[in-house]
């Protein structure tokens, strides 16, 4: 599953299908397959605002085109997931379950997701008492110098 989540675009794919998206865009219609390349190629972007980009347009391919969601969610809980936003990833993993419950992929990216939630749950818990011993330390110090 990692592979997947590390998987980025070469650019020349991604200038490919950007220039097939926008082209569509200037004649005034944009196909599902092409929607649906283009936003593929987005989430597998190195940088976070294309993936931002690709999730958009794979939200609007969801709420548009309802006989693709299974493919959409799925892409939706890797984007969300390349950009450490676990919470909306996992709702996606989940989503797509309750459609095909013994996908093992998807069994797989969730189990990934919940086990990346910990560990940033535990950084979090890190930091929050790195900071609070700074802070009584640097308190602790002041008082002893006032005590002088």
């Amino acid at each position: 599953m990692e592979e997947i989540l590390n998987d980025s675009v070469v650019t020349c794919e991604l200038e490919k299908f950007e220039k097939k998206y926008n082209q569509e865009l200037m004649e005034g219609a944009v196909s599902t397959t092409t929607q649906f390349e283009y936003a593929y190629c987005m989430v597998r972007s190195d940088f976070a605002s294309d993936m931002k980009t690709g999730l958009v347009l794979l939200e609007d391919l969801f709420a548009r085109h309802p006989e693709g969601r299974r493919d959409y969610l799925y892409y939706m809980a890797i984007g969300h997931t390349r950009l450490k936003d676990y919470s909306e990833a996992l709702k996606h993993a989940q989503a797509f379950l309750e459609i095909e419950p013994n996908n093992q992929q998807v069994i797989a990216l969730e189990e990934l997701i919940k086990k990346r939630m910990d560990i940033e749950g535990l950084k979090g818990v890190a930091k929050a008492t790195g900071a609070v011993l700074v802070f009584g330390g640097i308190l602790g110090l002041g008082l002893a110098l006032l005590k002088k």
